[in-house]
């Protein structure tokens, strides 16, 4: 059976036009993640994707740098935030959505497999009553499929899991922001051993993108530095990496992948900041309530994972 949703998404790509809008990047040297600033030229509109909270874990304390340089551009350049979008709940970086939606506005939004890591990691984290598990800390919940507008730009939601079980991708225009799905060409693919995770998910994840036309530009949430390359770079398209991503490029079968996948999960370290991150983006960026000393707490359970 055809995939409706690609055949739609590769529609509009075909049917946009890249100067219609405008797409900043900025960088986050701590967390190497890049957050999007997405606008549509005509209208002025926009949305934020993948924000930063800088946090230090050893003080337990939140700043925002990363979050104010994205404020300054959207006030330099007159715009309108009407969506502030998450790919999926992070685990090496907190999200920033709530301190930018209470100094430029927007809706905050996820896809509505969330409610599946709430329910995870509500339980590994003892979560208490305000935590609901039910998505209601975000204000819109995606389905595979679902359409929007940035402006007068269409927006197509994918639902991509494997990685975490409420991955998506968004096709803005011609552009799509990958989230962790995949990486640069020459570092490959997202991990897939977290949680509800599946690396099998993840192949049939990435050769959805991947079946869209090759011109399509795509954008990684984080970019590392492989042996050979010295600068970092975040911006490829969909021939390039079917043509050279390491981990699956054509060819790959999908065995081979899930086999490559979780030999090489059993080796990796776990993110600095996941035990931070995700309680803290399972609810859409917000902090747990404070304790009866007026104190917000963040959780390290101990031989757990």
């Amino acid at each position: 059976m055809a995939d409706e949703v690609i055949e739609m998404a590769g529609a509009q790509i075909a049917a946009t036009q890249a100067q219609a809008f405008e797409i900043k990047a900025f960088f986050d040297d701590a967390t190497n993640t890049i957050s999007y600033v997405v606008n549509d030229r005509a209208t002025r509109r926009a949305a934020v994707i993948d924000s930063v909270l800088d946090y230090d874990p050893a003080a337990g304390r939140t700043s925002h740098e990363s979050a104010d340089a994205v404020i300054a551009y959207v006030e330099a350049q007159g715009l309108t935030v009407d969506w502030l979008l998450e790919t999926h709940a992070h685990a090496d970086h907190l999200s920033a959505a709530p301190y930018l939606q209470d100094k430029l506005g927007g809706k905050i939004a996820i896809g509505e497999h969330i409610v599946t890591v709430q329910r995870n990691f509500g339980k590994l984290f003892n979560a208490g009553s305000d935590f609901q598990r039910d998505g209601s800390d975000f204000d819109q919940l995606w389905k595979d499929g679902d359409q929007f507008r940035i402006g007068e730009i269409p927006v197509t939601v994918l639902h991509v899991p494997g990685h975490t079980p409420a991955d998506s991708a968004y096709v803005i225009g011609d552009a799509v922001f990958v989230g962790d799905t995949m990486f640069m060409p020459d570092y490959g693919t997202a991990r897939a051993d977290f949680p509800g995770g599946d690396a099998r998910q993840l192949f049939r994840s990435l050769r959805r993108i991947l079946d869209l036309p090759p011109q399509t530009r795509l954008f990684m949430c984080h970019d590392y530095l492989p042996e050979g390359r010295d600068n970092y770079v975040w911006e490829t398209t969909v021939a390039d990496e079917r043509a050279h991503n390491i981990h699956a490029h054509d060819g790959v079968s999908e065995d081979e992948f899930v086999a490559m996948r979780e030999a090489r999960d059993i080796a990796l370290s776990m993110p600095r900041l996941i035990m931070p991150s995700i309680q803290v983006n399972m609810r859409a960026g917000h902090m747990p309530e404070p304790e009866d000393n007026g104190i917000r707490y963040l959780k390290i359970p101990v031989n757990a994972v």
